[in-house]
């Protein structure tokens, strides 16, 4: 496949994941991005032997956009680092059937994940099995019965935006499994990773790599 890079150096690549494709191999035995970009640093480099390659985020199969991979262990340890203090900004777009109340929100809940069904659903506070999750959203626009939310995401919660905005009467555009009254089979999530922003494993500036959604239905209604 070609893979589109965003922004290289020593440290930090930078792409684009294509809808559909899992992050790193699953049972599926598909093509996974995670050696897609093994792939192409050993061809493009010509390196001997295994290449290193650390996935320090992931993003969930049908969703597509930027990701980071780091290129060195020392990268990829301090990128967790950021992560794990929350410190990484993550941005998305997002279109969702119906009409929010509100222009500008910020939804927090608790979630708890049924890991042999791979489905989430909000809990309470007391649960011990819930994690907060916390996002804001703006609406760009409505058409159609559909509108566009641009997210922050402050956690990385698994399926977090599509349970948070589907528990509120807004499921994603195309999701099946929190909108499937709504969506038809078929139909791709309306999900994308617009931008992502981290400091520089080794330099002390802050890198921001940001890409539009593909040119095509529901994105291009807006």
């Amino acid at each position: 496949m070609d893979l589109k890079i965003l922004y290289e150096d020593n440290h930090l690549l930078y792409v684009i994941k294509p809808v559909n494709m899992p992050v790193q191999e699953d049972r599926t035995g598909d093509p996974d991005l995670l050696n897609v970009v093994k792939s192409d640093i050993k061809e493009r480099y010509n390196k001997p032997g295994n290449v290193y390659v650390g996935m320090v985020h992931r993003l969930d199969r049908p969703v597509g956009g930027v990701m980071v991979f780091a290129k060195t262990s020392k990268a990829a340890s301090r990128i967790s680092d950021v992560i794990r203090k929350q410190e990484m900004e993550k941005k998305y777009l997002a279109i969702v059937r119906g009409v929010p109340d509100k222009e500008f929100a910020r939804l927090e809940d608790y979630l708890v994940k049924n890991k042999k069904k791979n489905i989430v659903h909000t809990s309470t506070k007391e649960n011990k099995e819930a994690k907060r999750a916390l996002l804001d959203f703006e609406v760009l626009g409505t058409k159609k019965g559909l509108s566009l939310l641009a997210i922050t995401l402050h956690t990385g919660r698994p399926h977090q935006i599509r349970v948070q905005l589907a528990s509120r009467g807004l499921p994603l555009y195309g999701d099946q499994k929190y909108g499937e009254n709504v969506n038809k089979p078929g139909e791709q999530i309306a999900l994308w990773s617009s931008e992502l922003a981290l400091p520089h494993p080794t330099k002390k500036e802050k890198i921001r790599i940001s890409a539009a959604p593909p040119n095509e239905y529901p994105w291009n209604l807006f």
